[in-house]
Parts: structure tokens; sequence; C-alpha cells
């Protein structure tokens, strides 16, 4: 107990929280997000992958306090000499949700953004670089954000848009940021969690725009699901971790564009009834549902949901009406099915997650050919012993691809179905 009391107060919490439920419960969330190494002696397992329009597979992951891109013409057989892309050292999230980010831009152009940690606990900024010339070298990397406060500025998400009749790619940075929970401090004001920040390049990430509040009230250690509708439009949608009233952790998604966001683009999109004063590390997955909204998979810790078992839960959220789908339970909560991934092309959508198995864990897949009306079996896809990051489902032209990054077997990738 007197280490307890040393750990900071989000720690305390989540630990009492834990030590008040059963066993299993408890060993679910204690391990969920286990699967990252922390350690300095081998390179970090959270790494970002994404296929270009060549079919080529592109690769960010850390290692020695840098982002590193290399690039695979043989679906992750062979990979080249990787690029630096940060050229002085720093330390890089690679911890439960936190892992560099890699996008492809309209005319093949590289995007990357990472956390840097900074030396106070939960603090950091969140970096960006680009490549303009095929990933050959990248341009000096630089703070995205205005605001140079040693506070927390942490969990980058990136999409990329590309605007009608606009010449560059329209790039969207969002993050989790402590700014106002800061000054509500000091006002002697409530408030609850954090809240999520983005900033919006016009110019293909050249320069990026003054950051603008998305949310108050976020969870503070849950990635941030974001995604650019393929409609022209140019908006982002995001979905994440929210903190709603009474301390009850659900989730949140929102449209939003270059304008200013309206008080009333919040919408709640699960309804899990989680209350807890803890992160709980797992954030959820995004992708878009043809023309009429958007496909949602999510963890919840089960405290109020029917089974009284934490796990995975999957809905579809009307894009116009805002209304979700009645949530739909995924995979075995007691072996701590977690960290789910979603793709999606016209009706058929792919849905992956891992669970825990005695020595290692597996990978396990659901496919929907009716846009998540229905669903087929959940079939094991992907096994290994010891530590592995969390699933991605990857699309290279119509093939789809489920890719884990493992301790023990190396990078898996494994060619799924071909989409209609």
């Amino acid at each position: 107990m007197r280490m307890l009391m040393v750990l900071p107060a989000i720690c305390r919490a989540m630990v009492l929280f834990l030590l008040g439920l059963p066993a299993l419960l408890a060993a679910s969330l204690a391990l969920a997000h286990e699967g990252h190494d922390h350690g300095a002696a081998a390179a970090p397992l959270a790494i970002s992958l994404v296929f270009d329009a060549q079919g080529t597979l592109w690769r960010a992951s850390v290692k020695d306090g840098h982002v590193l891109v290399d690039s695979s013409p043989d679906k992750g057989q062979h990979f080249d000499t990787p690029r630096v892309v940060n050229p002085d050292a720093q330390k890089i999230g690679v911890d439960g949700d936190a892992k560099p980010k890699l996008a492809i831009g309209s005319a093949g152009q590289l995007y990357v953004t990472w956390t840097q940690a900074l030396q106070k606990p939960y603090t950091g900024y969140i970096w960006f670089a680009r490549s303009v010339d095929d990933g050959k070298h990248f341009e000096p990397p630089f703070i995205v954000h205005q605001d140079r406060a040693e506070i927390t500025h942490r969990f980058d998400a990136l999409a990329v848009s590309r605007v009608p009749g606009q010449a560059q790619d329209r790039l969207y940075v969002g993050w989790v940021d402590k700014r106002d929970l800061l000054a509500a401090q000091a006002a002697g004001q409530p408030y609850a969690g954090a809240a999520i920040y983005y900033a919006v390049s016009d110019d293909g990430g050249a320069s990026f725009a003054a950051e603008r509040k998305l949310a108050d009230s976020s969870c503070e250690c849950c990635r941030i699901a974001l995604v650019t509708p393929d409609d022209g439009s140019g908006d982002a949608v995001a979905l994440w971790r929210h903190v709603f009233e009474g301390g009850v952790r659900d989730h949140a998604i929102a449209r939003f564009n270059t304008k200013p966001v309206a008080a009333d683009a919040i919408k709640r999109a699960s309804f899990g009834n989680w209350q807890i004063d803890a992160c709980p590390h797992h954030g959820p997955a995004l992708a878009q549902g043809g023309d009429w909204g958007w496909h949602m998979a999510w963890f919840d810790g089960g405290t109020h949901n029917r089974e009284k078992m934490p796990g995975l839960f999957y809905a579809r959220m009307d894009g116009e009406a805002w209304v979700s789908s009645p949530a739909k339970r995924i995979g075995d909560g007691s072996k701590q099915a977690g960290h789910p991934a979603l793709i999606s092309r016209g009706d058929a959508v792919w849905l992956a997650w891992r669970e825990m198995e005695a020595d290692g864990s597996r990978l396990y897949l659901m496919r929907s050919d009716d846009g998540g009306r229905s669903w087929g079996q959940a079939e094991p896809m992907l096994s290994t012993a010891g530590s592995a990051d969390y699933p991605m489902l990857l699309m290279r032209g119509t093939q789809v691809y489920l890719a884990w990054n493992t301790a023990r077997d190396g990078l898996l990738l494994k060619a799924l179905e071909t989409a209609p």
C-alpha cells in the first residue's frame, strides 16, 4: 500500500478500482495494454502501417528516440533502409494507446505525427513531418500546436482529406489536451477529464492553422479515432471516450471542419454507463458506413452492461439523425477481448480484435456484408506467444489485410477477402 501512495492520482484510482473487482475483471483491465514493450532493450512494438496507391507497404516505428519510416514492395517480407524522421532523439510515446501515426497523401506524400514525452509526467508535444518526394527524405519536423506549455498534448491522431478544387491535401491532427483543466483548477472551478483539440492544414502539411478545441471533458489516455469521409466535404469525424455527467466514460462523436465547432456538434455515441474515475487506455475504432453514417467499436468496462462483464461492443451511428443502433457484444470478455480495428468498403465491414491466451494472444475477425446489420461468426486468424501490438486492418487496392506486429514472430500480414 505504501507504493500505491506515490502513484499519480489517476493511477491510484485505477488500482483501487481493480482491487475492488473480482480477480478475472482485475486481470482483464490490468493487462489490457501490456502487449506494448516498455523496455529499452528492444524497439517498441507499436507501429503504424499503410499501403500506397502502388501497393507499397509503408511503416512508421520508433527506435532509440527516433521515428523511422521504411517501405516494403513485397507486403512486409522485406523492408528497405529506414528514413529517420526526427534528427534529434526524443522520448516518444509508444505505450498504451500511443504510437506514431502514418498517412499517405493524394499524390503519394507521406505524413507522420508522434507525441514527444516531456520531463513532467503525462506532458508532451505533438510533432509533424512530411515527405513530398516519395519518401526519399523528410522535411524538418515541427510542433503542430501553438500552445507550448509543458502540459498534456498527447495521443495524436492524423487524417487526410482531398478537397475538390483545392490544390493541396487537407490534414487534420487531433490530440488530448489539458490546458482547460489546468485553467479551471487555477480558477478553482470543476473540470472533468481533459479536452480534444485539433489543428488543420490546407497546404498539405507545410503549415497548420492555430489549434481549436473540439470538446471539453474527454478521457485523458484513450486514443482518438479520426477519419475523413470520402464525400468531398473535406470534413473530419472523431470518436473518443468522453467523460459524461456523473463520471460516466462512454463515447462521443463529432463531425467538424475548418469552421468553429458548433455547440451542438458533440453527440453521444455509446451508452454503457461505465462509471470510473480513471482512464482505461482503450480507445475506439471508427469506419465510414457508406452514405448513411459510421461503424463504431469500443471497449466497455462492464459495470453497467447487461452481461456485467468487460468486453467489446459494435454499433452503427446514423450520421444524419445521430442515433446509435443497439450495441452488439463482440468477442470473449473473459479472455480480455479488446483493442478493436475496423475497415469498410461499401456494405462490407471487417472487425478485428485481440484476446489473451495462456502464453500470448490471438486475433479474431468478423465480417458483415450488409453494412453491419448482421455478422458472420468470429474466426481465429493469428496467434503469438509473448508480447504483441494491437491489430490493424489495411486496404491494398480492393484487398483487405490483417496486420499484427509481434515480439516472437515479427510483422504478420494476412490477406483476407477481396472487397466488393
